[in-house]
């Protein structure tokens, strides 16, 4: 998986000044396409990939779902065997609520784990797409631009960057030129701001002693609501007592 996060990466942050520069120089858009090749391998790679990760999301979160709404019912037995007295069940009962409550836990962080990672392929599917975009669009202008260069002969030289295309004084290859960079900066500065740091998006879940909290407070309000039920039987026998001396 992470040979496919490196790849996908490195094309995105590909310069595509450079490569321009490249095609320009060559007076060829092999390498544009070379790029195009690459990247739609890797995005099928990359869809293919998030497919599974999808599956596996879905799987975790219904696992999850499950032993939660099993939990929950027991919890609520639980209670109801304490209040009758019923300790010996409480207790088996708690040990298999323990049990599924860990289990609802594991399941649950592993989701959230999946889920960013998830979340993670689908934004570089996003990106790689808005890329190859922007490179074909790219391909076609400099094409255009190497044939029209070449048509009016403007120079002998071979053509090294897009800085000495600019410089010459044909206005219609200077302006095509400058539009090409001026695009191409501000693709880069979308991504820029759009992109953030991959690697720490899949971050691994923390366990949290959720389970040892929840015990903590059933507890106390079971204990509490014992003492409370005592104490209300004691006062009820000392009325009916006074009432039986009058």
């Amino acid at each position: 998986m992470a040979s496919i996060f490196e790849k996908i990466n490195t094309l995105i942050s590909a310069n595509m000044h450079a490569m321009v520069d490249r095609a320009l120089e060559t007076n060829s858009v092999a390498v544009m396409d070379e790029y195009i090749r690459q990247a739609e391998r890797d995005l099928k790679e990359l869809e293919e990939s998030t497919a599974q990760v999808g599956g596996t999301v879905r799987t975790l979160k219904r696992k999850y779902e499950e032993f939660a709404s099993s939990a929950e019912k027991l919890d609520r037995d639980i209670d109801t065997l304490i209040l009758k007295g019923k300790d010996d069940l409480a207790g088996a009962a708690q040990s298999e609520l323990n049990s599924k409550q860990q289990l609802a836990q594991e399941y649950y962080e592993q989701w959230q784990s999946q889920e960013k990672q998830y979340q993670t392929m689908l934004d570089m599917r996003m990106k790689l797409e808005g890329r190859l975009t922007t490179i074909r669009q790219e391909r076609e202008h400099l094409r255009s631009l190497i044939e029209l260069a070449e048509a009016k002969k403007i120079t002998n030289k071979t053509i090294k960057s897009l800085d000495k295309l600019a410089s010459n004084t044909d206005k219609d290859i200077s302006g095509l030129a400058e539009s090409i960079r001026q695009r191409l900066d501000n693709e880069d500065a979308r991504l820029e701001m759009a992109t953030e740091n991959l690697k720490d998006q899949i971050d691994a879940a923390v366990r949290s002693g959720e389970v040892e909290r929840q015990l903590d407070e059933r507890r106390r309000r079971l204990l509490g609501a014992q003492g409370d039920g005592g104490g209300q039987a004691a006062s009820s026998g000392g009325s009916s007592s006074a009432s039986e001396s009058s």
